[in-house]
């Protein structure tokens, strides 16, 4: 089952819609990323120069960084046409094949969660991205027979937030591997201040920074709580974003200033209280805290390891001291020198 969190990084439905129109159109006005961006402007002047379709792109991080976005400004700039799918969609060598066959010399074509393809589609791919050559197999049984499609110079550019599930032979096929990291709450006060202006929203510096310093370094969480904040302001404040209405409303959404939610605050709170710090495992810490194994390792304790609260050993989960200090709580004798180390 989904968990639904306001600070978490997955898109809603709803949101896959509303975040077209936020979504900068240029790399002028792409915010951060500053090595990804300066990467990028060379490769796609070079091959615009010389006439060329660019070179595969793969783009990894977390999820609502930006990679679609990414994706779209890459076509944008290369001013070509632009397909896009994800890898649990193509099932079937034929939908590949179809998707490949539609495409323009020099066309984008993006793939979200490519660590997702079916290794029969995957193996299709191979021979597409490296020859621009189609294998398919025509027929069955001693009538079968192989035939090969000539496709259009085009580039392949694949976002995933599992980098580490690519195949090698998927992965040493992207001539460029870009990794999309989070953002500074300077960075994201820019993309908010450009959303609240978008959204009409009247905001204040103090109370836009507010909402920065909690959103996780994410742009999509930044702007799913601009958006409840919004309503807090429109309902509570006569519609204005200050940084005391900001407070207000995150404290009634349960977002520390750190960002952290009401579940990641349990988490942490349960390993200190019942399991002492840790270590525990995953399965006893799933059992204490009534959650699947998959959810906790997939969308809780990737930011609190990001974050230097939690520390995953080969014995299990630990608390670090940066949660019992987060917490108030007094530091355990034994983790007081590894704090040190740490500050």
């Amino acid at each position: 089952m989904k968990t639904e969190r306001i600070i978490q990084s997955e898109p809603t439905e709803e949101e896959r819609v509303q975040e077209i129109s936020l979504r900068p159109r240029g790399l002028s006005e792409f915010v951060g990323q500053e090595e990804v961006k300066n990467n990028l402007k060379i490769f796609i002047q070079a091959a615009r120069e010389r006439g060329e379709a660019l070179d595969h792109v793969l783009l990894y991080g977390f999820p609502g960084l930006g990679k679609t976005t990414l994706a779209n400004i890459i076509a944008q700039e290369l001013n070509v046409n632009l397909k896009s799918t994800s890898g649990p969609v193509i099932e079937r060598p034929g939908d590949l094949a179809a998707l490949l066959t539609n495409l323009q010399a020099k066309d984008c074509l993006f793939i979200d969660e490519i660590h997702r393809l079916n290794h029969v589609v995957e193996e299709i791919l191979y021979p597409a991205m490296e020859d621009f050559q189609l294998d398919l197999m025509i027929g069955q049984g001693p009538s079968a027979r192989s035939i090969k499609l000539d496709l259009p110079r085009f580039t392949l550019i694949g976002a995933t937030t599992r980098a580490g599930l690519l195949t090698p032979p998927l992965r040493d096929r992207f001539g460029v591997v870009l990794r999309v990291d989070f953002y500074s709450p300077e960075e994201l006060k820019i993309i908010l201040a450009r959303s609240a202006e978008i959204l009409k929203i009247p905001a204040e510096e103090a109370g836009i920074l507010e909402i920065a310093r909690r959103s996780r370094g994410t742009p999509r969480v930044a702007n799913r709580i601009l958006k409840r904040v919004r309503d807090f302001a429109q309902v509570k404040a006569e519609g204005r974003l200050t940084q005391k209405v900001a407070q207000e409303a995150l404290h009634l959404l349960e977002v520390d200033r750190l960002g952290l939610d009401k579940m990641d605050r349990k988490i942490l709170q349960t390993i200190i209280d019942k399991f002492n710090g840790g270590p525990v495992g995953v399965e006893a810490l799933s059992v204490a805290l009534c959650e699947e194994r998959d959810t906790l390792e997939d969308v809780y304790e990737p930011f609190l390891i990001q974050c230097g609260f939690l520390n995953r050993t080969p014995r299990g989960r630990v608390a670090t001291p940066l949660a019992y200090k987060h917490f108030g709580r007094k530091i355990p004798q034994d983790l007081q020198g590894y704090l040190f180390e740490e500050a």
